[in-house]
């Protein structure tokens, strides 16, 4: 399965909420093997299934699949029961009702509303009625991811929602929402709300009781929005490129083969808010991070497998992505079998 990473200010937020109980031991991070030094690298970046291990174990351990983030928490099976009550819909708009009246019954600090706009538009709005505090935007983030997650499972489609606002100034780990978000994201708005056609409204209900466990297993995993049918042409590329990094192919290798020319290669990737070098470079990152991370592979062998000409070459790109050198990066890393 390809690659794909996070930053470490997810992790980090995720473990300042969990820290406000007093039941929470740091060593918990250790125990899915990543490592705490590691993890105050400003640039450091993890792969998104080891985030969603270690959001599992916190909130196991804690009691708790909101760790830290409201006033009370939501116990384990809260959101087991959530999508219990919404599989037996007859459709969408009928289970995103039940979603908004749940939520309403278990949490007081922020409530889901549902409403059409002047535009035809469905909007879900998420309103704070308490003060959510330092993990306010990491709340925000999630509770939207969650909300599109579970919509998009039940009908067993991906949603395109034709926006999404915050109401916070853009943050500096913006870039990180084109695989979180289904659609554009705009800063500084009145609210935090999902923007969605009421098309999806009348779709029904596709998922039943035998896949839930494993729905929730993978939480928060499939709440997030990284997928193939979202961005078909960064992913095509990726997933051609994976293998062949050690050539070093450029655009116009690549246009050559798929018997297009550089410049419509070049235009399709810009309709998907990327370049070519920008799709490689992330690329080449999250597999040197995973193998820093999970192998003892030597590091001039990881660079000359990723196209880099010499160590040095792979030494400033790395350090370009992440702020740390590959060999200081794996020395503050937990090797993974």
């Amino acid at each position: 399965m390809e690659a794909q990473t996070i930053s470490v200010r997810f992790v980090n937020t995720l473990l300042t909420g969990a820290s406000k109980h007093s039941t929470y031991n740091d060593k918990w991070i250790t125990k899915i093997g990543l490592s705490p030094a590691l993890l105050e690298l400003e640039g450091t970046r993890i792969t998104m299934s080891k985030f969603a291990q270690l959001y599992r174990v916190l909130a196991i351990e804690l009691n708790d699949e909101t760790p830290g983030l409201f006033s009370r928490p939501l116990r384990n099976g809260t959101l087991k029961y959530l999508c219990m009550i919404m599989l037996d819909a007859p459709d969408l708009g009928v289970a995103l009702n039940r979603f908004r009246n749940f939520f309403r019954l278990v949490n007081d600090d922020v409530e889901y509303k549902v409403r059409t706009c002047s535009n035809g538009l469905i909007k879900i709005e998420l309103e704070e009625k308490k003060n959510l505090g330092p993990t306010r935007i990491w709340t925000l983030e999630l509770l939207l991811m969650l909300v599109q997650g579970v919509l998009s499972w039940l009908i067993e489609r991906k949603i395109p929602f034709e926006s999404i606002a915050f109401p916070f100034d853009k943050p500096s780990h913006a870039a990180e929402y084109e695989q979180l978000y289904p659609g554009p994201v705009k800063f500084n708005q009145k609210e935090t709300a999902l923007y969605m056609d009421p098309v999806y409204l009348h779709e029904p209900i596709r998922q039943d009781p035998s896949v839930l466990n494993e729905f929730i297993r993978n939480a928060p995993l499939n709440w997030f929005y990284f997928s193939p049918n979202n961005r078909p042409y960064t992913h095509q590329l990726r997933h051609y490129l994976q293998d062949r990094l050690h050539k070093n192919l450029t655009i116009n290798n690549v246009a050559l083969i798929q018997h297009i020319s550089p410049r419509t290669l070049a235009r399709r990737l810009a309709s998907e808010n990327t370049t070519f070098q920008k799709t490689k470079d992330k690329l080449r990152r999250d597999i040197a991070i995973e193998l820093l991370n999970k192998t003892d592979t030597p590091i001039a062998t990881i660079g000359n497998d990723l196209g880099f000409e010499d160590p040095a070459a792979f030494n400033r790109a790395f350090k370009m992505w992440t702020g740390s050198t590959p060999g200081a990066y794996r020395r503050q890393a937990i090797l993974q079998a």
